[in-house]
């Protein structure tokens, strides 16, 4: 089973990022476009590593950053539990 958003959970595009919507609680989260690029990394099938690798690619960013600023949105994703699946 791979990482996806937990049922209930819809995504869309915005200009300037992500938008989630909690359909069950009706809370809504909005991500940035560095928190967009790695949420989408993720749901794509790829590793934590190589999501702080898509941002050090895109973005001027130090690797050891980048991997914190993975880290952290992982966390705060599965901590509002808006994520399902095995950890990437």
């Amino acid at each position: 089973m791979s990482l996806r958003l937990r049922s209930g959970v819809v995504m869309t595009e915005t200009d300037y990022g992500i938008a989630l919507l909690d359909q069950t609680t009706g809370e809504y989260w909005t991500l940035n476009p560095t928190a967009a690029l790695v949420l989408r990394t993720l749901l794509d099938g790829e590793s934590r590593g190589n999501a702080a690798h898509a941002l050090t690619a895109r973005y001027d960013v130090d690797p050891g950053e980048a991997a914190r600023d993975v880290e952290r949105v992982y966390g705060e994703l599965r901590s509002a539990r808006l994520l399902s699946g095995t950890r990437p």
